[in-house]
């Protein structure tokens, strides 16, 4: 998919930023100003290709987090990822159409890195992290990536009033229900948003969330770059 004719659009963020929001929010406006669009989200908990993730967020491999390799966890989802890209949604990423993603690769990188405390061991294993999903598994990579940077404190109270996606129940996945983690892949997600260059959208000023509106109007303005 080196030479694609689509583009792709992520949207990122750590739990309860808003994710999906934006997503069906930006479909909808770039819809309206006639432009193919399709939406997509990571993990794919409808296909099978998600059986070991769903093993691994409901904590059948510990409830800890870190407990579990970054590389290993990694795997979990690029795996499912390249499942969907190529099998269910191989339509999708093709004939002009814009592709609006809510996570891709990039999630490995906020959540998995924040596992790993030293800078060159971190940058090492996002070096490895690009090789895997771009060049072994040949996923195409982003035009454009939205960081949704929700502080840990505004996303924990958004996080009490949705349900689970896996189960669609009310009780937490082991990243959702572990404070400290969150925190952790807050501070790395802001890390790797800066070292990658990703487009930063401030969801809270002053300590209080942004209205959906406005960081949707900010977000359109920013994909402006790249259709």
């Amino acid at each position: 998919m080196n030479n694609k004719d689509f583009k792709l659009i992520v949207v990122e963020g750590v739990d309860s930023s808003g994710k999906a929001t934006q997503s069906a929010l930006l479909k909808e406006k770039l819809s309206a100003m006639g432009k193919n669009v399709v939406n997509v989200e990571f993990p794919n908990y409808a296909s099978e290709s998600s059986a070991v993730v769903k093993m691994y967020l409901n904590g059948d491999f510990g409830q800890d987090p870190n407990a579990v390799s970054p590389y290993a966890a990694s795997m979990f989802f690029a795996v499912d990822r390249a499942a969907s890209v190529k099998v269910t949604w191989k339509e999708f990423f093709s004939n002009g159409n814009i592709v609006i993603a809510d996570r891709y690769t990039t999630s490995n990188m906020v959540h998995q890195a924040s596992k790993i405390t030293d800078i060159n061991q971190k940058s090492e294993f996002l070096d490895w992290l690009s090789d895997l999903e771009y060049n072994k598994l040949e996923l195409p990579k982003p035009d454009m990536v939205i960081f949704l940077d929700m502080p840990v404190e505004n996303a924990c109270q958004l996080m009490a009033s949705r349900a689970n996606k896996i189960n669609n129940s009310d009780v937490l996945d082991i990243h959702e229900s572990n404070w400290e983690y969150l925190e952790q892949s807050y501070n790395n997600a802001v890390f790797v948003a800066k070292k990658y260059d990703w487009e930063i959208i401030h969801c809270a000023k002053y300590g209080k969330v942004r209205t959906i509106e406005e960081i949707s109007h900010e977000i359109l303005e920013k994909i402006q770059k790249v259709l």
